[in-house]
C-alpha cells in the first residue's frame, strides 16, 4: 500500500483482517448535493454498508492530504461545503502540493482506493460524454467535453456499483466510449441501461447476473486474466422518474447552461442543481434514494469479493 495515500486506523484494520470494505466519493457529499440533503445522503450510505457487514470508506484529500476514510472533524467540513475543491485523479497531487482540501470524483476516488486496495468501489452515476444542448445540436462543430472518469475506468482494475451513467449525459455515446475502453458494463438483475433518474435508456446490456456471487465470480476471472480495466455494475434506482419528463428537464437545462456559459468542472454540479429545480425536487430524492441502495449493492458484493480472497487465501 503507498505512503502517499492515508488509511484512516478502521479501514486499515477491516483490510488488514480481510474484511469488505467499500469506497465512497467525496464530490456527491461536497457538490453534488445541496444541503441538508448531503448529510441524510452520506449518513444512509455509511449505515447501509456497515448493515451488510463492510465498512465503508469515503476518499477525499483532506488539507493536503489523500485519505482513505474521511471522518470527524474533515468530513463535517466536506458536509458544510467549506471551500472544498471537486478533485478529479489528475488533480490530487497539485492539491496534496498545496493542502487543499478536495472532493473527489468517481475518477479521483479509483485513483485513491485502488492505491489502498480496495476492490469496490459505490457511487450514484458515472461521468461519461456530455449531450449537445438542443439549440447547438445543428450549429456546426461542437466540442463535447468527456468525463475523466472513462479513462480512469479504463486503467483502474475495480468494481463500480451504481445507477449508469449521469442523465445529463449522451448515454450512447457513454457507452461506446466504455466498450472502446474495454470497460464491461453488467446489469443486477436488468437487462437495460438505467438512466441514473430512470429505470430504462432503451440501451440493451449484454449481460445480466442475478446475484452479488455472480458478479463477484466474474471479477474474479477478470482479475486473473490480468484485466486492467473496472467492471461497472448497473442497477435502477429504487424509486425512478419518467423517463419522458427527465428528458424534457435535461433538454432545458442544457439550454440554460449554454445560455449562462457555464462549463468544465462547473458543469455537472450546475445542471443536477437545475434539474432538481426543473422535477420539482423530484430528482434530488431519487438521487439520495438510489445511493443508498448503490451503497447497499457494493456492500454485498464486496463480502462476496472478501469470501473469494479468503479462499484463495487457505488454499495459498
Amino acid at each position: 500500500m503507498t505512503t502517499a495515500v492515508r488509511v484512516s486506523p478502521v479501514v486499515a484494520a477491516a483490510l488488514r483482517d480481510g474484511r469488505p470494505v467499500v469506497a465512497l466519493e467525496s464530490s456527491v457529499f461536497a457538490q453534488g448535493l445541496p444541503q441538508p440533503q448531503n448529510r441524510d445522503a452520506a449518513r444512509r450510505m455509511l449505515a447501509a454498508v456497515r448493515a451488510r457487514g463492510a465498512e465503508p470508506a469515503i476518499t477525499a484529500v483532506a488539507r493536503g492530504t489523500p485519505i482513505v476514510g474521511l471522518d470527524g472533524d474533515d468530513l463535517e467540513r466536506f458536509l458544510a461545503h467549506d471551500g472544498v475543491r471537486k478533485v478529479s485523479a489528475r488533480d490530487i497531487a497539485p492539491a496534496a502540493a498545496t493542502c487543499a482540501d478536495g472532493a473527489t470524483t468517481v475518477a479521483g476516488s479509483l485513483a485513491l482506493a485502488h492505491a489502498a486496495h480496495i476492490a469496490v468501489l459505490a457511487t450514484g452515476g458515472i461521468g461519461g460524454v456530455h449531450r449537445v444542448a438542443p439549440t447547438l445540436a445543428h450549429g456546426g462543430d461542437v466540442v463535447r467535453d468527456e468525463s475523466a472518469d472513462l479513462a480512469e475506468l479504463a486503467r483502474t482494475p475495480m468494481l463500480v456499483v451504481c445507477a449508469g451513467a449521469k442523465t445529463i449525459l449522451d448515454l450512447p455515446a457513454t457507452m461506446e466510449r466504455l466498450e472502446s475502453l474495454g470497460v464491461a458494463v453488467v446489469g443486477y438483475r436488468v437487462d437495460e441501461l438505467p438512466g441514473f433518474l430512470t429505470s430504462g435508456t432503451g440501451i440493451s446490456l449484454s449481460w445480466r447476473f442475478e446475484s452479488a456471487a455472480e458478479v463477484a465470480a466474474a471479477w474474479r476471472t477478470q482479475r486473473d486474466l490480468g484485466r486492467m480495466q473496472a467492471m461497472v455494475v448497473v442497477q435502477p434506482p429504487p424509486t425512478p422518474l419518467p423517463r419522458e419528463m427527465v428528458d424534457h428537464a435535461v433538454d432545458r437545462v442544457l439550454d440554460a447552461a449554454v445560455r449562462a456559459g457555464i462549463s468544465g468542472t462547473a458543469l455537472t454540479p450546475w445542471l443536477l442543481a437545475r434539474l432538481e429545480t426543473e422535477t420539482g425536487g423530484a430528482s434530488l430524492a431519487t438521487n439520495v434514494a438510489l445511493l443508498e441502495s448503490n451503497a447497499t449493492l457494493a456492500a454485498e458484493i464486496a463480502s462476496e469479493v472478501a469470501k473469494d480472497a479468503e479462499i484463495g487465501r487457505a488454499r495459498a
